[in-house]
């Protein structure tokens, strides 16, 4: 939980950080994404350790400010999406798995796209367990045309056990070239690592009727703050001719029936940047010494070739 009420997050001045982006997309891949972040409060060592995933994998960087990182390992292949968690003294890193990475590129020509909620498990980060599958393909809105997609898991805790949001289905994305998630929903457990049971009908879906969600849902990140729920959710939405990507605040009293607030953070120019131009992605949400700061993934372009996606800072002191 983070010990705040939600008033006190709506009227927290948040700015971009200056020197943004603080990771941008390496050599070898047009994308550096999805970041999932442990503050110092939470580490066995004291340090920032943030999680985000490129063409080759999740990877994970480390910082002693939370601004500069440097690289220290690839955690696992096959894998997008990252979700980092320290529970009982041991680190859960949820992602979404994919098939080797001939098959994702393939997917692009029409080869079916399969994907799942996995686990990897680890007391320092030196060593991490063989991974092992946590959500798997229920539903039929988990699947469409060009195969199934289960991506972007966040896990809480709750009254009765453990909760995990997670995008599922597809949507092509005709600028883009690629496709982005269509729904939004969760499955639940009493056990942290096992038996997760779907529900079964999503929480979020897209509507034509609403600006911010007229194409797909993206995915949510939740937190129960002091009196409520409040999700950050990137709704896809398509605005003169073009697509687009911005964070939405929502509210909930149960973590489940969400209503909008307002936008959180909307693609724009940074002087003569364009990193955050077009679409602003997935984010996480820290609290630390009177700080929030929301990390998150943005691109420049829709364009295949030319699109970067790279990683940001949204801030504000409490």
């Amino acid at each position: 939980m983070i010990n705040l009420s939600f008033d006190d997050i709506l009227n927290a001045k948040f700015s971009l950080y200056e020197n943004n982006p603080v990771l941008k997309n390496p050599i070898n891949s047009f994308v550096i994404a999805d970041p999932s972040v442990l503050t110092p409060g939470e580490s066995h060592d004291g340090k920032w350790h943030l999680f985000c995933h490129t063409f080759f994998g999740v990877h994970r960087y480390v910082s002693d400010d939370g601004i500069k990182f440097t690289k220290a390992e690839k955690i696992v292949s096959r894998a997008m999406r990252p979700d980092i968690n320290l529970i009982d003294g041991k680190y859960y890193l949820f992602y979404e798995r994919t098939r080797p990475v001939i098959f994702n590129a393939l997917s692009l020509i029409g080869v079916k796209w399969k994907s799942e909620i996995y686990c990897t498990e680890s007391e320092d980060f030196s060593r991490w367990s063989k991974p092992y599958p946590v959500i798997r393909k229920t539903r039929d809105f988990e699947e469409y045309k060009g195969g199934y997609a289960l991506s972007n898991p966040f896990l809480i805790k709750t009254e009765a056990g453990y909760r995990m949001y997670y995008s599922c289905g597809q949507t092509f994305i005709k600028d883009c070239g690629f496709c982005e998630p269509k729904h939004i929903s969760f499955a639940e457990s009493k056990d942290i690592s096992k038996n997760y049971i779907s529900r079964t009908a999503p929480i979020i879906s897209p509507d034509k009727n609403i600006e911010y969600l007229n194409l797909c849902s993206g995915c949510i990140k939740v937190y129960k703050l002091k009196d409520c729920y409040i999700g950050l959710q990137n709704g896809l939405f398509e605005k003169d001719g073009k697509s687009h990507s911005a964070i939405m605040l929502l509210k909930s009293d149960d973590g489940i029936n969400f209503e909008f607030v307002k936008p959180f953070l909307v693609p724009q120019r940074c002087g003569n940047n364009n990193w955050m131009a077009q679409y602003v992605y997935a984010c996480c949400l820290t609290y630390y010494e009177n700080k929030l700061r929301l990390y998150f993934n943005a691109r420049n372009v829709s364009d295949n070739l030319k699109g970067r996606e790279s990683i940001g800072i949204f801030e504000a002191r409490i």
